[in-house]
């Protein structure tokens, strides 16, 4: 069954073109199809728009008064369509973006400024943390988020780039405690925890094909990676951490990367969104940058740092 708002665009063609079957031929469905809408809407107000004898068809004074008013309801329709698509194809708005904190912090805001200089029409708002986000409630249109922290089936993720994590600790850590030199002697060490995201706490390991995943224990946790890369440089324990955020510690020396023979590129930093249909222009074209900045290697995977630690 048709819609009340498709009924009146029906009752109007008809009345445009005079007959049930030019409205039937315009429209590309029969003309029974028609009839049965204008009637359909006839009973629904209540009054009989038309009258029909073999002829053809006129208005009656209640159609009159109606088709006028219609008319004008069916041109404001157009206008609103017009207005949606255009604002379908203009870049500007309030772009509401969701990011982990440490990321953001690192390397997502120093992007900002140019995509603003791109796209000056756009009002950018962050919302930093490491919760899970709920686009609905929060209102956000696109997510920053490693693939930990995606549970949810339904929303579209674009990879926009690997997120490669090394083990490491400060040295007055290693000083007290000793070096691991084999991945189960991290049991016998303080590993530093997330408390949001249980998966982070399940350390992978791989080696010549070989895949050890170890759920590691410790007495500090937090909410925030960033508070945990910070409790890393202070040495209270062995931290598993991606290389955006510890190569310059690593090359320095303030931490040193532990198991080098063991690399973990299980997860992947992700852009994430509610739904690909009808996506914003604001949100493609976000997202669309962070890719052209991102791949094919991140930049801070191609660091002079980063090579050294590799």
């Amino acid at each position: 069954m048709l819609d009340f708002t498709t009924q009146i665009l029906i009752f109007l063609r008809v009345v445009e073109e005079g007959r049930f079957s030019g409205a039937a031929r315009s429209l590309g469905i029969s003309t029974s199809a028609v009839s049965k809408q204008v009637r359909r809407l006839e009973d629904h107000l209540g009054i009989r728009l038309l009258n029909r004898n073999t002829r053809g068809i006129s208005l009656t004074g209640e159609g009159e008064v109606y088709f006028r008013e219609a008319r004008g309801l069916a041109g404001q329709l157009q206008d609103l369509e017009s207005l949606a698509m255009s604002l379908g194809d203009t870049v500007r708005g309030p772009l509401r973006v969701c990011s982990t904190v440490a990321f953001a912090k690192t390397w997502l805001l120093p992007q900002v400024r140019d995509f603003l200089q791109r796209y000056p029409d756009i009002n950018i708002e962050f919302e930093l943390t490491d919760s899970p986000v709920d686009f609905l409630q929060q209102n956000v249109d696109v997510a920053i988020r490693f693939s930990e922290q995606v549970h949810d089936t339904s929303v579209v993720a674009r990879r926009l780039a690997v997120n490669r994590r090394v083990v490491c600790a400060a040295p007055a850590y290693l000083d007290r405690h000793g070096t691991p030199e084999h991945p189960d002697d991290l049991e016998r060490h303080n590993c530093l925890r997330l408390s949001t995201v249980n998966r982070w706490n399940e350390w992978r390991f791989d080696r010549d094909g070989q895949s050890r995943v170890l759920r590691v224990t410790g007495n500090f946790r937090s909410n925030d990676a960033d508070a945990i890369y910070h409790a890393t440089l202070e040495g209270l324990g062995i931290a598993r951490l991606s290389t955006y955020i510890v190569a310059d510690d690593i090359a320095s020396g303030r931490l040193v990367r532990l198991l080098p023979d063991y690399v973990d590129m299980s997860s992947n930093l992700l852009a994430v969104y509610p739904d690909r249909r009808n996506l914003p222009r604001k949100v493609s074209v976000f997202i669309d940058y962070l890719m052209e900045r991102f791949q094919p290697v991140p930049p801070w995977e191609s660091t002079p740092e980063l090579k050294k630690i590799a």
